[in-house]
């Protein structure tokens, strides 16, 4: 599951259930996004209640070809899932469900620092490296 701001950021969680429903997004979208948000969706349903809590919410509804309405439309999200797709098939091939959250977090840091927001090479560079400052990733420990 991804929230996106219009022009803005995206954040992308691992919803780790083979059944997604209100129940299982509503604490996260709670969590990140404020009551005094747009909340544009799709049509599904599970979306609905959840919608309630917004300033508005408004879908469009995609089973009937209809793919904006307004200002309601979920381009921007699928257009950020359709980044993560090419990345997996064209560099990564595979990923596993153990390691997903580590490869969503990769493509949400390129999106959030994307030249679009006016971030350039150095800037990225000098961010990645402050966020690996101090961490190791380990998959055993030594000498084990």
């Amino acid at each position: 599951m991804a929230l996106v701001e219009r022009e803005g950021r995206v954040r992308s969680f691992h919803l780790r259930t083979a059944k997604v429903t209100a129940d299982t997004i509503k604490p996260i979208i709670a969590e990140v996004l404020s009551t005094d948000s747009h909340f544009r969706t799709d049509e599904s349903g599970i979306y609905w209640k959840i919608g309630e809590g917004f300033a508005s919410h408004r879908t469009v509804n995609h089973s009937a070809n209809e793919y904006v309405r307004g200002d309601a439309h979920t381009n921007t999200v699928e257009g950020f899932f359709s980044i993560i797709k090419r990345g997996i098939y064209g560099v990564y091939h595979h990923v596993s469900q153990e390691h997903l959250k580590r490869y969503l977090c990769e493509f949400d840091f390129r999106y959030n620092y994307r030249t679009a927001r006016g971030f350039d090479d150095t800037t990225r560079a000098t961010l990645a490296v402050k966020g690996i400052a101090g961490k190791r990733l380990m998959y055993q420990q030594p000498g084990s």
